[in-house]
């Protein structure tokens, strides 16, 4: 057993605790900002690649940097001694060394190329490598802080406290959740319905890693976040619909006369929108506004707790003065005042934004501990959906995903018959050996820590479930370029073979 410094959800705090200085999770913050895997995410995808991207633009270091901020920045206003909320942070827990620490390991997961290497990676695991719960970007972080890391304090790991172990579970399940228990009632984020039963989109750890996770949830209620990791969950938000829109419009990408009119659409033909059915709202030919108003249904679907229209409204109505009409009026130039007009944009909404936390009403599995206020949430949807509607789904950006799909697809299949070819696997790369291993381990240990719901492989399954967990910690360990000259070299092209460096 480590010297994890376990601490559960309900244990009374000291005064001192509570404004976030205690020096374990100082200790545990600093782990996390000094390993090369927070290192790495300089080199890895936000939302525009990182090797077509200038310095400008977020990548997942600073866009974790930048959740820290704001993550801290709530915490401290939830524990002050004016905040409404500070029954709730005492009763709770509410260390801002917690959050910055959860706030900056969120995001250790992310594999080249960002959320499409996680898609890739998902499916090559399960279809590929016979990994049942595949690859999810969180519960790689959480692989990485509790089992990929070092530290000389302990064989695997971090050795992070419980505490911070706890935060970084956004969706604090595995894929393997009992989801006959769950009833009929609302989801939590990260599970969806379907005719076939409830399926599992987003977890917090492998089965492989579910003996640990399970140690650091002890004491908190099933499926719920802990305070903690609420803050930084909202806090994640927020950066992310704000910096998106900041880093589009510094690439020039963001049109304003197509989001204005899309915009005035919804907001001038409102009642006529209402009136068309799905497909109508879906086809090409549909008229402005269609999206906004396919949204507007989307969210009372699947959060009635706190969508309205009236708030959906004036969202659409601020969102439209201070974006459409304010910022994108004048196109980015580079010059001082365009800087100043974009910090003076981001700087507004981020301290609006991260002033309208509220406590989240009892009985919400929708919600955390805390969540935006009802204004506040219809806003932050609304800026997701510009530059999910308005850059995502551009077709120019989809072709250069879908070769990037190959780039992961080589290098998970040609490092893969690496280590099975008995001529040559001796000659594999040494950290990709020892991952191997350290996953071989990991699945044989199952048969003695046998976590809730996770199935128990046979004996004889133990090293090919290694050598698939193995390869997709090498692969997802990768930046950008890593990943690039890995697969051109494994595909026998010289372009880039000095470019791979030392990976992890």
């Amino acid at each position: 057993m480590t010297d994890r410094a376990a601490r559960h959800v309900h244990e009374p705090r000291s005064s001192a605790d509570v404004v976030g200085e205690h020096s374990q999770f100082r200790l545990d913050l600093e782990r996390i900002r000094f390993s090369p895997y927070f290192s790495r995410l300089s080199a890895v995808t936000q939302v525009i690649a990182q090797p077509g991207a200038g310095p400008l633009i977020h990548n997942r270091l600073t866009h974790s940097i930048k959740v820290t901020a704001v993550a801290r920045a709530i915490a401290i206003k939830l524990t002050d001694a004016a905040s409404p909320a500070r029954a709730l942070a005492h009763e709770y827990g509410c260390d801002a060394v917690v959050v910055q620490a959860a706030a900056s390991a969120h995001d250790l997961g992310h594999p080249p190329f960002g959320h499409l290497g996680e898609r890739v990676l998902d499916r090559l695991a399960r279809e590929r490598l016979g990994l049942s719960d595949g690859f999810e970007g969180n519960a790689q972080s959480y692989r990485i802080i509790a089992t990929l890391d070092v530290s000389e304090v302990a064989p695997l790991g971090l050795n992070l406290t419980a505490a911070v172990r706890s935060a970084v579970a956004k969706y604090p399940w595995t894929r393997y959740l009992d989801v006959a228990a769950l009833g009929d009632g609302p989801l939590p984020r990260g599970l969806r319905r379907t005719p076939d039963g409830v399926e599992v989109l987003k977890f917090s750890a492998y089965g492989i890693d579910a003996a640990d996770f399970e140690e650091a949830r002890a004491g908190h209620p099933p499926l719920a976040q802990s305070l903690e990791c609420s803050i930084m969950d909202i806090a994640d938000d927020i950066a992310y619909s704000i910096h998106d829109v900041d880093d589009f419009y510094r690439a020039g990408l963001l049109s304003q006369g197509a989001v204005a009119r899309e915009f005035r659409g919804w907001i001038e033909s409102g009642a006529e929108l209402r009136g068309l059915d799905a497909d109508g709202l879906a086809r090409r030919s549909a008229p402005p506004g269609s999206a906004l108003e396919a949204l507007r249904r989307k969210l009372h679907a699947s959060d009635p707790w706190i969508a309205a229209d009236d708030a959906f409204r004036d969202a659409v109505g601020v969102v439209a003065d201070d974006l459409v009409d304010g910022l994108l009026a004048s196109p980015f130039d580079g010059s001082i005042a365009s800087e100043r007009a974009l910090s003076s944009f981001t700087n507004r909404w981020i301290d609006h934004l991260q002033s309208s936390v509220v406590p989240a009403p009892a009985g919400v599995v929708r919600a955390g501990l805390v969540t935006l206020d009802v204004r506040a949430w219809h806003e932050v949807e609304i800026l997701k959906f510009v530059h999910r509607h308005f850059i995502l789904d551009r077709s120019d950006i989809v072709m250069y995903q879908r070769g990037l799909s190959r780039v992961l697809t080589r290098a998970v299949n040609g490092l893969t018959a690496w280590i099975h070819d008995e001529d040559d696997r001796d000659r594999v790369p040494q950290r990709l050996r020892e991952l191997v291993e350290i996953a071989t381990d990991g699945y044989a240990r199952l048969g003695e820590t046998r976590p809730a719901d996770v199935p128990v492989p046979d004996a004889s399954e133990v090293h090919r479930l290694g050598v698939g967990r193995g390869v997709i910690d090498y692969v997802a360990s990768l930046s950008d370029d890593q990943a690039l000259a890995v697969s051109e070299a494994i595909d026998g092209r010289p372009d880039r073979l000095w470019d791979i460096g030392q990976n992890l």
